[in-house]
């Protein structure tokens, strides 16, 4: 098995896993997860444009998980 299909099996195993997680949670559980998730990904984009994408990531996952919390608590 080469590494890019390894890459990918793991790529998938971990979106379904991470899927399966939220089958228990209330909605703003759910929402506050979704954003720190979303939010760490687009901290890490942006903060690996100025060669650190680990402290983007970290900043952005606590700024989408508050932005997710507010949105879940909103909406009930």
């Amino acid at each position: 098995m080469t590494m890019t299909k390894t890459l990918r099996l793991s790529a998938v195993l971990v979106a379904g896993l991470g899927l399966a997680a939220c089958e228990g949670m209330t909605h703003t559980q759910r929402s506050t997860a979704t954003g720190a998730g979303i939010g760490a990904l687009g901290g890490a984009a942006l903060g690996s444009l100025s060669g650190n994408a680990g402290w983007g990531a970290l900043i952005g996952a606590g700024v989408g998980a508050a932005g997710g919390y507010a949105v879940g608590r909103s909406t009930q």
